[in-house]
């Protein structure tokens, strides 16, 4: 008789990073090289970046150990990860290097997901520069590219060794990549905390103004609700889903728009497509969605799906999202400002029609 054997292998990796916030890129890259003092250490940035960063970055860490590529969302795809491997491998590249990631989403993701599968895994840095990376992408390990049929399609979860956020790099950004952060701010507080929510309607000024301490404290609490949601749920099985809200259709909306929109304006327009449905299902009262269009409003982000879309196109984008089962797509509903519900299937028919409505 057979006998069949169980064997048990649990989990040992321990994927526990610090997320350092501070002012001071120069004091950033003298740890970076004194912790990883024996590893060829290798910069990914942007074009960009590159004009405001690249000397302090070359002087720090040497011209040959910097790759650019196109700044925007159309670097993010298979073929730049290709060309960046080739160029990695083709300096010696090993398994005890170091990959950084200096620069705002798509830098972030994409070194990300190169680090993750070149030679089976190489550790990396992220120092994100917009405040969309500060308070969102840098954190929480998700890495990929973008695939034609949508955002992201492609991609793994691994988690960097380090963050270092310096909130000087916000000097640098235009006033439309600091809208786009703002977005995923607004996003933070509708679904996890409704005293961040009254905070960014009292306080709009001084955070538009960049005044530091409002700034700072800003990126601090949305890095604390990113670590509490990722702690529970690193890879998306349950709570992590709440952080979808506005990126079902969002995404949808960013894909069909060619990018043209960014990310922040199409997830704004999705946070009030998925918040209106949220009234439509009854979970949710008028008063907290017009606070929702006011506040993005205040930001200066869009709030209305553009006319020229056809509203069947955007949901036939939605069956492309990765949080579909069983056929239909998981949605992130608000209940209240501060508090959401995840996993709720939605049909086509059904969200055609709220969208209709």
């Amino acid at each position: 008789m057979k006998k069949t054997i169980h064997i048990n292998l649990k989990k040992t990796v321990d994927n526990s990073y610090d997320i350092q916030i501070g002012m001071d890129l120069k004091s950033t890259y003298n740890e970076i090289k004194d912790t990883y003092p024996h590893s060829k250490i290798f910069i990914i940035t942007d074009s960009n970046v590159n004009k405001y960063y690249g000397k302090t970055i070359e002087k720090s860490f040497g011209k040959n150990n910097l790759l650019i590529v196109p700044a925007g969302e159309k670097s993010k795809n298979r073929r730049t990860k290709e060309l960046l491997e080739d160029k990695l491998l083709s300096m010696n590249v090993s398994r005890d290097s170091l990959i950084v990631a200096f620069g705002g989403g798509v830098v972030g993701d994409l070194a990300g997901f190169v680090a993750s599968t070149l030679l089976r895994g190489v550790p990396y840095i992220q120092i994100p520069t917009t405040l969309l990376s500060q308070v969102d992408s840098s954190i929480g390990g998700k890495v990929a590219v973008d695939h034609p049929l949508g955002k992201n399609l492609i991609g793994a979860f691994y988690q960097p060794k380090k963050v270092y956020i310096d909130i000087n790099t916000l000097r640098t950004l235009p006033k439309k990549e600091f809208r786009n952060g703002m977005s995923e701010v607004i996003k933070y507080a509708a679904i996890l905390d409704r005293n961040l929510f009254s905070l960014l309607e009292q306080n709009h000024s001084k955070i538009t103004n960049l005044h530091l301490s409002s700034i700072l404290n800003l990126i601090n609490r949305c890095c604390e609700l990113k670590k509490m949601v990722v702690e529970k749920d690193e890879k998306e099985n349950g709570l992590r889903r709440i952080l979808n809200f506005g990126h079902t259709i969002g995404h949808a909306i960013e894909s069909l728009s060619k990018y043209k929109l960014s990310h922040g304006e199409a997830v704004a327009i999705g946070m009030v497509a998925e918040a209106k449905i949220s009234v439509l299902m009854g979970l949710l009262r008028d008063n907290d969605l017009f606070r929702i269009i006011n506040i993005l409003k205040s930001y200066n982000l869009p709030t209305q799906i553009p006319q020229r879309m056809d509203l069947k196109q955007i949901v036939q984008a939605t069956l492309n999202d990765k949080k579909i089962r069983s056929g239909e797509v998981q949605y992130t509903l608000l209940q209240k400002i501060g508090k959401a519900s995840v996993g709720i299937s939605l049909s086509e028919k059904a969200v055609l029609k709220f969208l209709s409505a």
